[in-house]
């Protein structure tokens, strides 16, 4: 075991524990809302991406709001109390928004067809067809 590591753990607790729930709380989170129409009676879901676990619903967007700052107040007190470390917000500037994906001659193929029929990029088809794909996952 390499004491440096040791160290480094020591300190983000050190660093953690001098943040308060405020100081969390005015950080960017990443939030996802989506509408949900499982029930008999319409609403919407919102979860934090970077805190696991942290998420409401709510019947219309201001008592989503009032609801999700609460969850979120609720589920870092809980982490600070528990001495959990508390994961900061992702930076922007991860995604570049481009990757290169290898695909079969066979789909490359049909992929350009198919943008080609509703005449657009194979670029602007591809990014629906992904978009659409993960609004299905509900991720």
């Amino acid at each position: 075991m390499s004491w440096g590591w040791i160290n480094r753990v020591n300190k983000m607790s050190e660093k953690q524990m001098s943040k308060t729930v405020e100081d969390y709380l005015k950080l960017p989170y990443t939030i996802e809302i989506f509408r949900d129409e499982t029930d008999d009676e319409a609403g919407w879901v919102a979860r934090v991406v970077e805190l696991p676990g942290c998420m409401t619903q709510g019947e219309s967007f201001p008592e989503l709001a009032e609801m999700l700052d609460d969850a979120m107040r609720t589920w870092i007190e809980s982490a600070l109390a528990d001495g959990d470390p508390i994961p900061e917000p992702r930076p922007l500037t991860d995604y570049s928004g481009k990757f290169v994906a290898r695909v079969p001659r066979s789909l490359h193929r049909e992929l350009v067809q198919a943008a080609g029929r509703d005449g657009v990029s194979l670029n602007s088809f591809v990014n629906m067809a992904l978009s659409k794909a993960v609004a299905q996952t509900g991720n």
